[in-house]
């Protein structure tokens, strides 16, 4: 039984058309810049943030406001903090893998959710590199161009491509990380880091990647792939198997799988991290 669809004031699908209005001008912006070293500042360790995040999240929040005015913002950058006490919430990353840019890697996008409390009801992750727009709506499937997708079909997680992504700041559960890693490694096809996780979740959706796992992300990392994934038919957890929204919005600890080798590859992560 399909689950109850909360209702709107609103067309989701109109809505999500004007939302990639906004953003696919937004990723064009990042492709003109160039960054240097100088202009980059450090917010806490390893996690930057430089002129371009920051104007392309007022851009963002700009457009946005424009066409949902009583929807409040989680931005990374902090700007838009928007309607007091809102039902709605534009949960919005800019620059998703500002190392990337800054190292002139090309892997980064604009991630933007809209969250009805806690549950992400619209997602749009754009990799203006590769001109990829992936886009999903609560009960409405998920695409990329317009085309729908799904999740791999593959079986065995010996089949499997597993990504990641190293932690970077909070190493209290290395020891865990790196025995996950390790029966991946061991256990896959391979394993990918890409250094946004909003592209590692869209790839899960699109069948390009068959899991994901990573932890203390944070709203704006993976509002939008969350989404992706569970309109294409994947599956979304906690390390524990925990489906609750709130937290998994927070971040605080994100699997994401295709479902043939959900148990599989969900048995790795519970293992590693109790």
């Amino acid at each position: 039984m399909a689950p109850h669809q909360p209702s709107h004031s609103f067309d989701l699908a109109s809505l999500l058309s004007k939302a990639v209005e906004v953003i696919r001008p937004v990723g064009g912006f990042l492709m003109a810049q160039r960054v240097s070293e100088a202009q980059v500042e450090t917010k806490s360790l390893n996690s930057l943030v430089s002129h371009v995040d920051k104007q392309a999240e007022s851009q963002l929040v700009e457009g946005l406001s424009r066409i949902l005015p009583e929807a409040g913002f989680l931005a990374e950058e902090g700007s838009g903090a928007g309607v007091e006490g809102s039902r709605y919430r534009w949960v919005v990353d800019p620059l998703d893998g500002t190392t990337n840019l800054i190292h002139g890697l090309p892997v980064f996008c604009v991630s933007v959710a809209l969250v009805d409390g806690d549950q992400p009801i619209l997602a749009v992750v754009f990799d203006p590199n590769r001109d990829e727009c992936f886009t999903a709506t609560r009960g409405g499937g998920a695409h990329l161009n317009g085309r729908p997708m799904r999740c791999a079909s593959r079986e065995r997680l010996a089949d499997a491509l597993v990504a990641t992504g190293v932690p970077h700041w909070d190493f209290t559960q290395m020891e865990a990380y790196l025995a996950a890693l390790t029966a991946y490694a061991q256990g896959s096809r391979g394993l990918r880091r890409m250094g946004s996780a909003a592209i590692d979740l869209a790839y899960v959706a699109c069948g390009r990647f068959d899991a994901f796992f990573e932890y203390s992300l944070q709203p704006w990392d993976i509002a939008a792939g969350l989404l992706l994934v569970q309109e294409a038919g994947g599956v979304t957890s906690d390390f524990r198997g925990g489906t609750n929204p709130a937290a998994l919005l927070s971040g605080k600890e994100t699997f994401a799988s295709a479902p043939g080798i959900l148990d599989e590859a969900f048995s790795v992560v519970r293992s590693a991290f109790g």
